[in-house]
This record gives C-alpha cells, structure tokens and sequence, in this order.
C-alpha cells in the first residue's frame, strides 16, 4: 500500500474542539431562526432551539449583542463570498443577475432588515462593509459594460432589490423562497429595460441610520 502522503491526510480537530465547531452551527443556526422571527428574544431562547446549554452558549458568545453581531458579520461574508464568485464569471451580465439570484436564495438581506439596530456595528466588520460595496460597485460596472443593464442603474440601487425581495414572506419557507425568486425575476428584467427611473438612487451611506443603536 502506498504511503499516505501529509498533503493528502484530513486533520481532523480533535474531540472537544470538534464538539465545539459543532455547537457553534447550532448556536449559529438557532439564532438566526430565532432572531429573525423575533429580533427581542432572550438569548435562552436561542440556547433552546440549538439544543445546548445555556452555559456553553455563554462560553462562545458572552451577550446577545455578541451573538448578533456575529450572525450579521457571518451574513456579510456570504454576501461577500457570492459577489467574488460572480466577479469570476467572464459574462458581466451573467455574473451580476447570478450573484442576485444567489444572494436572495441565501436570504442574507433579512438579517439586515431584522436586525439593523438591534446591536452596534464594531470595527471588526468594517473591512467586510468595505469590500463589499467594492465589489458590488464592481458587478455593476461589468453589467453596465455588458450593454445588458439599463444605464440609470446605480451600484447602490442593489440594496432596493434585495430589501424588496426580503419583504416578501409566507408561512412556508419553500413558498417564500419560490416568491422571492419570482420577484427577483421581475426586477432583473426591469434592470434591462429603457426610460428613465423616478428620483435618483440612494446616495452612499443613505441607509447607514439604520445601524444606530435603537434604545
């Protein structure tokens, strides 16, 4: 039998660590349910949907503000990961109509809409915001150069697609997703369309207000 060599072995963590990784998507994946349904719910709530002790939650994430400025940094690097992916694409069109498709499939904008407020935003995210503004401004400019996108559309007209798109829920997830798409569909034809748009685009920064702290 051939020696296995290091490059191809799998480290694997070890059993409290990996316990932990663990956990932590549980934390992750209650939250997000139970914050998006109720942005007001105590953290034990959150303990409860994932399955694990209150104490062990407290060990990873020591507030709630913690725990959902987490879950919005996570939504942000998804954001993130799906516009560099699209800047791949040699198509620009393609590449921007696909990254909006994948966005909202995803379903990161709620986590803005919901929770913008609940928390103060820390430094830690600032590169994030950062690139992902680059980037979107990026997509646009590709699509424009493209021929296929209206020449009224601006970058920051993104962020009124998907808030429009996170607008739309039903008591069932699947018909919420099938929903969303359908308006997506819509509004990505409208994006190629001729005439003028009414009033100007969103100015940068124009939703920032909405990250203040609520009392």
């Amino acid at each position: 039998m051939p020696k296995q060599t290091e490059t191809a072995a799998q480290p694997r963590l070890p059993g409290r660590k990996a316990q932990a990784a663990r956990n932590d998507g549980l934390i992750l994946d209650a939250a997000r349910a139970v914050f998006l349904d109720d942005p007001t719910a105590p953290i034990a709530a959150v303990a409860e949907r994932a399955g694990v002790g209150i104490s062990a939650l407290y060990r990873r994430y020591p507030s709630k503000e913690v725990l959902l400025r987490t879950l919005c940094h996570e939504g942000l690097r998804r954001f993130n990961a799906e516009a560099d992916a699209a800047l791949e694409d040699s198509d620009g069109w393609r590449g921007f109509a696909g990254f909006l498709e994948r966005v909202v499939e995803a379903d990161v904008h709620s986590l803005t809409v919901k929770l913008a407020g609940a928390f103060t935003p820390d430094d830690s995210m600032l590169p994030d915001v950062v690139h992902s503004g680059e980037a979107v401004a990026e997509l646009v400019r590709r699509a424009h150069a493209s021929g296929r996108l209206r020449a009224d559309f601006d970058a920051q007209d993104v962020g009124l697609l998907l808030e429009a798109c996170a607008a739309v829920t039903m008591p069932d997830p699947v018909r919420t997703a099938e929903l969303r798409q359908r308006v997506l569909a819509l509004l990505i034809d409208g994006m190629t369309a001729e005439g003028d748009l009414p009033g100007p685009p969103p100015a940068v920064g124009e939703f920032a207000w909405r990250w203040q702290r609520r009392p």
